[in-house]
This record gives C-alpha cells, structure tokens and sequence, in this order.
C-alpha cells in the first residue's frame, strides 16, 4: 500500500484498503476556523448534540477576518469563543496568539506522520508534508465529526510527481508546485491523492514541502503528501511530546500514475487569471504592470519566503505607483522576521506589514482590487472575485516573483533583478 492507503487502513481499523473502498475512519485531530466555526457550531447545536466527542483533539483559530473589520465579524468570533469556553476547548488561537490556521496547525505540534487530521478549510492539505493524512471538509461534516469523532472515506487513487534535479537560483518549490498544476490540470486529480516524491523533495525544507501540500487541492486533489524522513522527525520531534510512528509506502505500493517532474531547467512560473492551472513560464507571459504585490498566505507567509523576498528589496525601494502588503503566516514568524531585521527591509523599501493572517489572500478586509487593477501575489487562487473586485486580475508567483515585481512596477523574472 502507499502511505495515503496505510494511514487509511490504520484510522479506519483495517489490515488493508484499496482506492474507492468506502471506510469509516476514526478522526485524530479536527480544525475550524472563524469562517467555517460559526456554521459548524450552528449544525452541532440543530444536530442538539450537547459535548464534543474529545475537546483535546479539535483546534480552533481565529485568522480569515483578524481583527474583527465589521460588527458580522465580531459576532463571529464571539460565536466561536462562547464555543470554545462552553466546550473547554483547550488549543484555542485567538488574536494575537496564533496566526494562519495552516501554519500555527504544525508550528504548535497538533500535527504528527500518520494521523488523519480534518479541517473545515480545502488548504487543510498542507499537513501532508509532514506525513499524514490531511484533508478539508464542509462544516456541516466537521459538526459531525464533533460529535461522533469519525467521518467516512472513499479511499483515493494516488497520483505518485517523482521531482528530480536542483534549483536554478530563485526558482522555488512555488514554482515547482504551479508548474505541475500547469501539468495535471485543475480537475486532472479530483478526489485523488498526490504523493511528493524523489531526491529533490528530500532535499526540500519544511516551508517549502508545505507550499507543494498546500497547492495539492488546486488540482482537486483530496490530499498531498510526502513521506516523512528525518526533516519531518526533527521538525516535529521538537513541537510536540505526543507519541507518533510513522508509515512509508511500500516499494511495490500501486499509483493511479507517475508524474516525472525534472527542475534543473524550470524557470520561475506565473499562474495568470482566472484559473490556476493556467500557468505559463516567466518568459512567455509578456509585459503586465502591476498595482499590487502580496506577499504572505498559508502558501508562501513563512520564514524561507520572508527571507528570499527580503534578500531582493535589500537596498531597493516599491516601484511608485504599486503597493505591496507583506502578512507573515504566524506571530511565530513575525517575531522571528523581526530579530532578523527583515521587518525593517520591507519598511524601509515601502511595504506596508500587516498583522498575522489569513486578509488580502480572502479577500475579507485587506488590500482588495479595484476593477482593472493587478495582483502578483503569492497565494493559492487567482478566481474571479478572489482577492476584491471581479474585474480584477490576480498572478500567482513565488515569493521572489512578487518581490522583483514589486520593484521593477510589473511582472518580472526575480533573476534578472539579481543581476541588476
């Protein structure tokens, strides 16, 4: 079996499962947010259920609309604090505390290899890349879960992207994960799993595993995943007392596919509106202006993306006329980016910084478009409406792309800035 089956198997109590078999799976950890909480509690509460099934493995994080922008907002999350006290939820982020549920998920240990973890958000893939089984689902089923603590499963095919070869220099697993979306297509891997693999993926760090995880349910996939090795222990090992063991595939595990992936040669890649597997290399998109640049997201708001962005506004100065927003993921990493003086750089070159979450990617209450204008951003979805007016228009780049766009006033190839 591959990992994705073995995790399947073990949850629902099986020696063995194969794809389609329908299973019953016990549920280790569940997550809700502010915007799919209150309709999650809403259901629980019609269900007239009257506890949840274990308040030590259920997460709640505040981060879609933080701090409140609306009297709505607010009701929301007083909705989701009356929950969490009533419940005695302990592992509760409030504001201030946390930061995007994505990140603060593993940044404070609620994620392990081979567990099966649910969260009422389709980015609730990025734990795959630290081993488990890791899958968004609606809230009327996360009220389900709260009060049965098990969900069924149509056990997925499995996609195998076997990713050979080493980085030019700023091309980046962002650039990796569009340039395969490019590939299989948005609906090319519906209700499938996408399992990372090759010599590349082992040399990856944490942050960047995460980006390719995260991105999987882009291609409709029910989950991405990556075998842990020593990166994962390590990581892990250091965020959590909780006991785990964890599973690889097995060397004749079957696939729906193999996807041969060689980055040597890749380019920086854009993924240009409406749709995200609309991607093309950097070189092929042409000359577009932008009005905005966004760094930040459950995708790219960590440190490795702080770090190379910062790298490239050393010195430099936001092209006048454009506006940049940098949003680190965490307080975690906000704190960690300001020790580094990284804080300072994008001051110091015109961003504007802004608290912990999940804002401009929602389109909830930060840097929304004006009909007409340009994102490069570096987000998980360019759809229409996505980030403010419909008739706007919204990039997808890495972290490096955004910040060599944010400085030359239009899309650009990061490389050629450093060279500059």
């Amino acid at each position: 079996m591959n990992i994705a089956e073995k995790i399947l198997a073990r949850a629902s109590g099986k020696g063995e499962v194969t794809p389609g078999e329908i299973v019953e799976a016990s549920i280790d950890v569940a997550m809700m947010h502010d915007l799919t909480g209150p309709m999650t509690i809403e259901s629980f509460q019609k269900i007239g259920a009257k506890k949840v099934w274990d308040s030590q493995r259920i997460v709640v994080i505040l981060d879609h609309i933080v701090p409140a922008s609306s009297v709505k907002s607010a009701e929301l999350h007083k909705t989701v604090r009356d929950f969490v006290e009533e419940q005695k939820i302990g592992n509760f982020y409030d504001i201030g505390h946390g930061g995007v549920c994505h990140q603060v998920m593993p940044e404070k240990g609620h994620v392990r290899p081979r567990e099966l973890i649910v969260g009422a958000d389709s980015h609730t893939c990025t734990y795959g890349a630290f081993g488990a089984f890791a899958t968004g689902i609606g809230s009327t089923e996360m009220a389900a879960v709260f009060v049965t603590g098990t969900l069924w499963f149509k056990v997925p095919r499995v996609i195998k992207v076997n990713v050979t070869g080493l980085f030019q220099n700023l091309v980046t697993p962002k650039d990796l994960i569009l340039n395969i979306i490019g590939q299989i297509k948005v609906d090319g891997a519906i209700y499938d799993g996408v399992e990372f693999a090759g010599p590349t993926i082992r040399n990856m760090s944490i942050d960047g595993r995460m980006v390719l995880c995260n991105m999987a349910v882009e291609m409709g996939a029910k989950t991405g995943i990556i075998e842990p090795d020593e990166t994962t222990l390590n990581y892990v090992k250091n965020r959590t007392t909780k006991p785990f063991k964890p599973v690889k595939s097995d060397s004749d595990a079957t696939y729906k596919e193999v996807l041969d992936v060689d980055v040597a040669d890749m380019e920086p890649q854009v993924s240009c509106p409406h749709s995200v597997d609309n991607v093309k290399p950097i070189s092929e998109v042409g000359k577009v202006d932008i009005n905005q640049a966004f760094l930040g997201s459950c995708t790219n708001g960590r440190l490795e993306d702080l770090r190379v962005a910062a790298k490239l506004l050393e010195g430099r100065k936001v092209k006048k006329g454009v506006r940049m927003l940098v949003i680190p993921a965490s307080q975690e990493i906000y704190l960690e980016a300001l020790k580094e003086g990284l804080i300072k750089t994008f001051l110091q070159a015109g961003a504007y910084v802004c608290n912990p979450t999940c804002g401009a990617c929602v389109g909830g209450h930060l840097g929304l478009l004006a009909p007409g204008e340009v994102c490069i951003s570096s987000s998980n979805r360019n759809f229409v409406g996505r980030m403010g007016s419909p008739k706007a228009y919204v990039y997808l780049a890495s972290p490096a792309t955004v910040a060599a766009s944010a400085v030359t006033g239009k899309i650009s190839d990061p490389r050629i800035l450093k060279e500059a």
